[in-house]
């Protein structure tokens, strides 16, 4: 969840190192350092607070000058932040710096040891740990120092290491964590997430699990755990630095907002004909056979879960084949029945996320067929899953997504066509007529953007309400969630989703005169149950803001109203979603919130 970068190369490390660090801190916002290999020596200079105080100290103290570096933004895990919780971290010789991103579980027994010989500890981290391990078995060999270091950690990291006696090498350490490293004209570099390399090169070596890579002047070399040299070729991204850039938005959230249309058509049209038939290609085989599937579990975290339990109604729906929709960190320790005959689907947008990593795993090792569906080629759920179906929603930087969980939704309609149209259990008709739909949603997303004043202008009406609660039934109540998320995770009011129907269970209670509901209307068959529902609430003085499709519209009472276009019942969940979007938006800009960095929040969860 941290953000690390290593430079190695012709030109000054630390404005490299910064830039960087500036497109990771979406990933990492509580404090901030560098180490430059300087003079003879690694100089490290790291701050609490935002990348800005670390600009600032770095202007204080005068800039580091040298052509090797590692940086990190930290998202604590383990003490305060603080100065001296900050990365990079160093034995107490002075002798191995490191940056890692991750978590050492077992890095009380391993600090117990260490001070039991004698070993001083300056901060509160797993970190220094490693740094501290790494020193004590130091032999002058950097490599075998590295290998024996690893095999004694238990947990998840990602490290960028430097050594006080190698002037001229920057180490990269995966296991677990995310990884990348890249050479371009003026040198290489190592980080966390492929923003930071972007604007170096577009050739990539993706850092698979157990892999080390150690950077000289003189080239790139691989290894493994056990530090026996392999062989890596770099593959070509179709990405480059403006992907990661603004494009005149104020912030990456709302043009991420207005790219839903556009990554919906290339998430789409991978999976449809040119006679606009779904076809899942070499995809399709990995599925095995679909007639011996008689379980479908989805399993996601935050918006991918709630993907998820869209996929669920809409699936059972069509394919006739019980599905739940389980947290990822839920579903790993419950001891899940699986077998030969389930299929799990796994939803990931970074294809790294720990907890939906160890739940494919668990999958797996119960002879479960796993399908994925991700946005990073190469990535470790992608790589292990029986089959992958890519989202191409490119690179998302705000934290609160948007295009990502449109994309997600995308594919899991596709999914579900297709095993409907292998399984029979639609006639061909339907199937035809779920094809069309599926080709003209990205069109249909974009007219509901055509909200977006009517969402600023509710959001100027009711942001400084302290509460709101959204409510929904069937798809409805999935997108309830999702956008309740959206809603707390960037302005911070609290915020509720909950199936229309519970309402009489207790809820109610909450409701009070002023009281804010967001109310799906947008499942036509179930619209006059979720009118019933509105009435309750407005009986006591609770004000409405209902979305809806123009079909649906005539059969609802409201207070304030967001219409979308009319699609398929079982596609609604793509478009109210997004007036949604954008009165969280502008509810967090009216209250002055940092919409793309959420506080306490980072991009990609790769610990548990």
């Amino acid at each position: 969840m941290c953000g690390i970068i290593g430079y190695l190369g012709e030109d000054q490390a630390v404005p490299v190192l910064t830039d960087g660090l500036e497109r990771l801190e979406y990933r990492g916002y509580d404090s901030a350092g560098i180490a430059v290999f300087e003079s003879g020596g690694i100089n490290t200079i790291k701050s609490n607070g935002r990348l800005s105080a670390l600009r600032e100290k770095i202007r204080e103290q005068g800039t580091p000058q040298g052509t090797l570096g590692i940086g990190h933004t930290r998202w604590a895990t383990h003490g305060k932040p603080s100065d001296y919780n900050a990365h990079p971290h160093s034995g107490q010789n002075g002798k191995i710096t490191l940056v890692h991103n991750g978590i050492i579980e077992n890095y009380l027994e391993l600090k117990a040891q260490l001070k039991a010989e004698g070993v001083e500890f300056k901060s509160d981290t797993d970190t220094e740990v490693v740094a501290q391990l790494a020193e004590k078995n130091y032999n002058g060999d950097l490599i075998e120092t590295v290998v024996k270091t690893v095999s004694q950690l238990n947990g998840s990291f990602a490290l960028g290491i430097l050594c006080e006696d190698y002037p001229d090498t920057l180490v990269g350490v995966r296991k677990s964590s995310p990884l990348l490293a890249a050479v371009c004209d003026k040198g290489c570099l190592i980080a966390s997430d492929i923003t930071a390399l972007l604007p170096y090169s577009e050739e990539i070596y993706r850092m698979e699990d157990g892999e080390i890579c150690m950077f000289t002047k003189s080239g790139a070399a691989f290894y493994d755990f056990d530090g026996k040299p392999i062989e890596k070729s770099a593959e070509t991204v179709g990405l480059n630095a403006k992907s990661a850039d603004k494009n005149g938005y104020e912030y990456f959230m709302m043009k991420e907002i207005y790219e839903q249309p556009e990554t919906l058509r290339a998430t789409i049209n991978q999976y449809l004909t040119s006679e606009g038939r779904v076809d899942l290609g070499e995809a399709s085989k990995g599925f095995g056979e679909l007639k011996d599937i008689n379980r479908i579990f989805i399993v996601g975290c935050g918006s991918a879960y709630h993907a998820g339990v869209v996929g669920k109604y809409v699936i059972e729906e069509l394919v006739r084949i019980p599905v739940e929709a389980d947290i990822a960190s839920e579903f790993r320790y419950r001891h899940p029945i699986l077998d030969n005959h389930t299929l799990v689907i796994i939803i990931s947008q970074s294809g790294e996320t720990a907890d939906t990593l160890a739940a494919l795993r668990l999958a797996k090792e119960s002879g479960a067929r796993v399908m994925s569906i991700v946005n990073v080629e190469g990535s470790t759920i992608a790589t292990e899953s029986d089959c992958v179906l890519f989202t191409r929603a490119g690179i998302e930087i705000a934290v609160a997504t948007t295009k990502a969980y449109s994309a997600q939704l995308a594919t899991l309609y596709v999914t579900a066509v297709y095993m409907a149209q292998e399984l029979k259990t639609v006639d061909d008709n339907e199937i035809r007529n779920l094809e069309h739909y599926l080709a003209v949603l990205p069109d249909a997303v974009e007219k509901a953007l055509g909200t977006k004043e009517q969402a600023k202008e509710l959001a100027s009406k009711y942001y400084e309400k302290d509460h709101a609660y959204y409510v929904g039934r069937n798809i409805d109540y999935a997108g309830a969630m999702e956008s309740s998320l959206k809603l707390k995770e960037i302005s911070y009011v609290h915020s509720e989703a909950y199936a229309a129907g519970e309402l009489k269970h207790g809820t109610i209670s909450l409701i009070e005169d002023g009281t804010l509901v967001i109310a799906l209307c947008c499942c036509e068959r179930l619209l006059a149950k979720t009118q019933s529902n509105i009435e309750e609430v407005r009986a006591r003085g609770a004000k409405i803001i209902c979305v809806s499709t123009e079909d649906n519209v005539k059969a609802l009472k409201y207070d304030d109203l967001l219409l979308v276009p009319a699609t398929h019942p079982l596609f609604v969940g793509s478009l109210e979603v997004v007036p949604l979007q954008l009165f969280a938006y502008y509810a967090a800009k009216f209250r002055k919130c940092d919409i793309d960095k959420p506080r306490c929040l980072a991009k990609s969860v790769t610990v548990e």
